[in-house]
């Protein structure tokens, strides 16, 4: 089995926090998005991964820190990790066949804007499943709709009239994913092109045209880490499955001066709390120092340092300074507020 994880965007929409950090490799709930993903995916499979391709966009953006923390995350899956480039932003399939080169076999596709928990039942008679989730206002989504089989026959974007309520998530099993390269080939070469770009989709569709079976697979929790609000929001809800898990989210290495830890936080190594109450959902980074604050329901990188701060739905980044009285607020990397 292959994981195929297409991650060149520079995710516009969490802006400022992705001006420095690509968005995959923001951590939530104390781990990077796409490693959560990644990780979660591996997991549910239940078998072996061989290979993790990863397609990265600009190296002055994904640099060489990135590549060595993508290929540690394949290798501790006992997997081999492969870095493609794409060059332009040209859409999904274009994404995809990036990575041709590691595109035969059985393969999940899987776009690292999204955290899931779900358990992963390959249906071996199709050849492909898309991973989908039931959803209240299906015409703000990419959408599946079925036959009588409960197979998939179209992929309905945004549709104005009801055909499904259950929305496309962006993870994908094949049974050969060297069958959809043949289609996304054919969408190259004739220029085939929805929205400005080279779409999966027209992949997809070609190898419907042509009988391949697909099927649905459903998760139970579908997060999206679109934006600072979502993402907080994500925060959150991880933090709460991970409690429920029993997983320990406070390092042994935290430094309490008349502080209060609310679970379910995440505190990470050397943080520093004085005078402090923290959550619950509260992720703090590594070697943060917060002093003189109530904080809740936020997401603060390493490295920051935070004073007299009353925070709620708040998303700080790495080595920002934060002195003040703001509640809602979203500063970036090396961001001061004095």
């Amino acid at each position: 089995m292959k994981i195929i994880v297409p991650m060149a965007g520079r995710g516009s929409r969490l802006r400022p926090h992705t001006l420095t950090v690509p968005k995959p490799l923001i951590p939530v709930a104390g781990k990077p998005i796409v490693h959560r993903l990644v990780s979660d995916i591996a997991e549910v499979l239940g078998e072996p991964i061989e290979e993790i391709a990863f397609v990265l966009g600009d190296p002055a953006f994904f640099g060489d820190d990135v590549v060595t923390s993508l290929k540690a995350l394949a290798e501790s899956l006992g997997a081999k990790g492969t870095i493609y480039r794409q060059d332009q932003p040209l859409g999904t399939g274009h994404a995809i066949m990036c990575a041709k080169e590691s595109l035969s076999g059985p393969a999940v596709i899987a776009y690292a804007d999204t955290l899931i928990r779900a358990d992963f039942n390959l249906d071996k008679d199709a050849d492909s499943v898309i991973w989908v989730k039931q959803v209240d206002q299906p015409e703000a989504y990419g959408v599946v709709k079925l036959n009588d089989n409960n197979e998939i026959v179209e992929l309905v974007e945004k549709p104005q009239e009801f055909v499904s309520d259950l929305a496309v998530i962006g993870i994908y099993y094949f049974k050969d994913v060297g069958v959809l390269k043949q289609e996304l080939q054919h969408v190259l070469d004739n220029n085939i092109i929805n929205g400005g770009e080279y779409q999966i989709n027209d992949g997809i569709k070609g190898m419907m045209s042509k009988g391949k079976i697909f099927k649905t697979g459903k998760v139970d929790e579908w997060m999206d880490c679109g934006n600072k609000l979502v993402t907080v929001e994500t925060n959150q809800r991880m933090l709460g499955f991970l409690e429920k898990d029993g997983e320990h989210l406070v390092s042994e290495n935290v430094t309490l001066e008349n502080a209060t830890i609310v679970p379910p936080c995440f505190i990470g190594d050397n943080v520093v709390l004085k005078n402090a109450t923290i959550g619950p959902f509260v992720s703090v980074g590594n070697d943060t120092v917060i002093e003189n604050a109530t904080i809740k329901n936020s997401l603060i990188q390493t490295k920051a340092v935070i004073k007299n701060a009353n925070l709620e739905e708040a998303m700080i980044g790495n080595h920002a300074k934060y002195n003040g009285e703001f509640t809602r607020i979203s500063i970036g990397d090396y961001s001061v507020m004095e």
